[in-house]
């Protein structure tokens, strides 16, 4: 792994000190938390609270003002009512910090946050009835309807031209096809990209521009249990994604991810776009639009993750949680096509919609 990219790899008492330096704070629980590219710790405080420490790794620890906004959206999204965290300012005020340390690779820069800590579990250990479905949708959407009324000096940041999970950008895969040469999946995934190219761009410009949240997935939703039986959201996590794009990519995205721990994969689209219309109806060219990007998000999501495989082997268990999943469900929805899939969710989503 170049230095560039280097992940962070702070050690209990590294973190122990940060903590105690910058908020005054000294843990009595300090547990590692899984991630992609960055280190999360949980923190519970002897002085009371608990917390999560995030350290980004040294590439994105570079683009302070983008991780500001991003920080800046989870505090206007909760002040609008929504439930995400805050970061909690550092003893000299700042929402985050630049931490110099080894770790491994020499004296590397590491933007650090501590944020709010959320309860709940993610919505991917709970059953997904028809009602919590729903809750996605209109939460997703709501999200993307009160970002819209946002304003940052450094706004402009979120159009990341080349970011290669914005589904703005789903051409950039091509560069990536090799990790699946020998799979017969990759000629599936070259007509997906050549479907997007022909069917999607054209119709783009009927779409409505927003900011997304961009990674809007099952790991990223928490919930707690309902009073009155069930699940509702108790969080939303992780906006380091965020890209300035369309609505109809959220909607998109959360369909995709939701399928994975659905025993039917194929009816989550239904609630899911019902809650999203009860807050932002679909245009015509959306309408057309979402079963080729629910594909494209698929495709990004499974050769992404090999790729990443390929950079961190000692990560690989974690790197393939929705790839191993996400397989056969792709294969299923190709195999179904547009027509009938589509039917399923617009009358699923009609019939919820007329109750």
């Amino acid at each position: 792994m170049s230095v560039k990219h280097a992940k962070p790899n702070f050690s209990h008492s590294q973190v122990s000190e940060v903590l105690k330096r910058l908020y005054r704070l000294t843990p009595s629980v300090i547990r590692p938390l899984p991630s992609y590219d960055d280190q999360n710790f949980y923190i519970a405080a002897a002085e009371s609270g608990k917390y999560i420490l995030k350290i980004m790794n040294t590439e994105d620890s570079e683009n302070h003002n983008l991780i500001e906004v991003q920080t800046y959206a989870m505090s206007f999204l909760y002040q609008n009512g929504l439930p995400t965290q805050i970061a909690i300012p550092t003893t000299l005020g700042q929402i985050m910090t630049l931490e110099e340390a080894d770790c491994g690779y020499g004296c590397q820069k590491y933007l650090v946050r501590l944020l709010t800590y959320l309860p709940g579990i993610t919505i991917s250990k709970v059953p997904y009835t028809p009602k919590l479905l729903y809750e996605v949708g209109k939460t997703a959407a709501r999200m993307d309807k009160t970002l819209e009324q946002m304003e940052h000096p450094h706004l402009s940041l979120l159009h990341r031209e080349n970011f290669k999970w914005s589904l703005s950008n789903v051409t950039l895969l091509e560069g990536y096809l090799h990790v699946l040469d020998g799979d017969p999946l990759q000629e599936v995934v070259k007509s997906v990209i050549h479907q997007y190219k022909t069917y999607v761009v054209p119709k783009r410009s009927g779409f409505r521009k927003c900011i997304n949240h961009g990674d809007f997935n099952d790991l990223n939703i928490l919930v707690e249990p309902c009073e009155n039986d069930g699940y509702s959201i108790s969080g939303i996590l992780d906006f380091g994604d965020m890209n300035s794009g369309y609505y109809i990519h959220d909607l998109a995205i959360a369909i995709m991810y939701m399928m994975m721990e659905h025993p039917r994969p194929v009816e989550v689209g239904g609630p899911i776009l019902a809650g999203w219309e009860s807050v932002i109806p679909l245009n015509e060219m959306e309408k057309v639009c979402l079963f080729v990007l629910v594909l494209a998000r698929f495709c990004q999501s499974l050769v992404h993750a090999r790729y990443a495989v390929k950079l961190h082997p000692e990560n690989k268990e974690y790197l393939m949680i929705s790839s191993r999943k996400g397989v056969h469900i792709f294969r299923e929805l190709w195999e179904l096509g547009k027509e009938h899939v589509e039917n399923v969710w617009f009358e699923s989503a009609a019939q919820i919609g007329l109750k």
